[in-house]
């Protein structure tokens, strides 16, 4: 098939998805002005950022800083773990060799640096003033709720943290704005945790972090259109006609450093917490794979499974058939075994020659990946808004899981505009 078809696959298969989305939803009357206006914006987000080149340079300067920063935070993991930290083929100064790949040594202090930075950034006031202009954009282009549109910038660099931002609203948010501010939560990627994704594949995809940025921030009006056909705004929000100013609550650190050192105490605690779920969610997994294989074969897995049930996504996204199988196998896992462990297998993939994937499948799988769309971040993201807001407990957890699926579909909208859009 010459190309341009996978191409004009993606284009349409962006439609579908929105009509899977309106289907498998409550199908009420849908607001025309947000979800035009959210097309709009994610395509021409999109066209910025593969087609016109200023954006692209802006794109690989922001690439260059964050990898000056990922080089830069391992210093410090190399004072601390020495031959741990080093990379395969990489030798200490005095010759001392790398003993391979580990995680826990090469991966998570990243997590800590980044965590440090945005909460240094957040003291200077740097975070605040970004956040809102993204803001002002959303409300404006996308008819959101004030509270929506706040909440949903500040996802473009934080997770469950953009809840604070609007904590004084939780209360009386209506069940289509906690379902919209779920969404964008699973959605798209905290920025403290895009050196793990970088470091994943930044051999295979050297552009890798300017993309990521592109594909949170693409998935914002992505994350609006699964959300609000799903679930259609029936009610009139508390913040329809303002901006709100955010939580003006947030302890103020007396200087810098001890920013920076909070930021890396968090970053402490979110690298335990992604060390924890690997552990804990890939032994379940295994245990029931080994109970699948006991009760049905060989072939039979949990991997498996959620493979066969992602195939029409893979084809929709403007794949190639023969790799819609093994595309299918990352993107189910990663319900189970987290968006990290389904990067680290995209690239494992490509280091066979011949690669099963061309850039182009990379890309879009890049993008279609660029979420926390597993069932552990549910699990975090109910539990974290339910304790700001107790007394909407009932219906964080039953929006939970349709905004699970919702956001899979958001991230796969994503990566359509990708496949449509990209040039190789």
């Amino acid at each position: 098939m010459d190309e341009s078809n996978y191409h004009l696959i993606s284009l349409v298969g962006f439609f579908l998805v929105a009509f899977i989305a309106w289907a498998t939803g409550s199908r009420n009357k849908i607001n025309i002005k947000t979800i035009m206006g959210s097309i709009v914006l994610a395509w021409v987000l999109g066209g910025l950022t593969f087609w016109v080149s200023w954006s692209r340079s802006v794109l690989h300067w922001i690439n260059d800083v964050l990898i000056a920063i990922l080089s830069a935070s391992h210093k410090g993991a190399l004072f601390l773990f020495g031959p741990l930290a080093l990379g395969p083929g990489q030798s200490m100064p005095n010759g001392t060799p790398s003993i391979g790949f580990v995680l826990a040594f090469q991966v998570l202090p990243s997590v800590i640096f980044f965590s440090s930075m945005i909460s240094g950034m957040y003291y200077l006031g740097i975070m605040q003033a970004v956040v809102r202009f993204f803001a002002r954009i959303f409300y404006r282009l996308l008819a959101l709720s004030g509270a929506e549109s706040l909440s949903a910038s500040a996802n473009i660099f934080v997770g469950i943290e953009s809840s604070l931002t609007i904590q004084p609203y939780l209360e009386k948010i209506t069940r289509s704005e906690l379902l919209t501010l779920m969404t964008c939560m699973m959605a798209t990627v905290a920025s403290t945790v895009m050196g793990i994704y970088v470091i994943a594949l930044h051999e295979i995809f050297p552009q890798i972090a300017g993309h990521l940025v592109s594909a949170s921030l693409i998935s914002i009006p992505c994350s609006v259109i699964a959300s609000k056909l799903s679930l259609p705004e029936l009610n009139v929000p508390e913040t329809i006609g303002e901006l709100p100013q955010g939580n003006s609550n947030t302890k103020k650190v007396s200087n810098l450093m001890v920013a920076l050192v909070e930021g890396g105490s968090q970053g402490v605690k979110m690298a335990v917490g992604i060390a924890t779920v690997l552990i804990v969610v890939l032994g379940l997994e295994a245990l029931v794979d080994l109970v699948l294989i006991k009760l049905f074969g060989h072939n039979l897995s949990v991997q498996n499974l959620l493979g066969w049930l992602t195939v029409p996504f893979s084809a929709l996204m403007g794949l190639r058939p023969e790799e819609w199988q093994l595309a299918s196998q990352i993107l189910g896992s990663r319900f189970v075994e987290t968006e990290v462990s389904a990067y680290f297998a995209l690239a494992q993939t490509q280091i066979a020659d011949p690669a099963p994937f061309t850039q182009r499948s990379v890309i879009i799988l890049t993008y279609a990946l660029c979420g926390f769309v597993h069932l552990a971040s549910m699990g975090i993201f109910v539990g974290g808004l339910a304790a700001l807001v107790p007394s909407r407990a009932h219906d964080i957890t039953v929006m939970g899981g349709r905004a699970l699926w919702t956001a899979f579909l958001a991230t796969v909208l994503t990566g359509c505009i990708a496949g449509t859009l990209i040039i190789t």
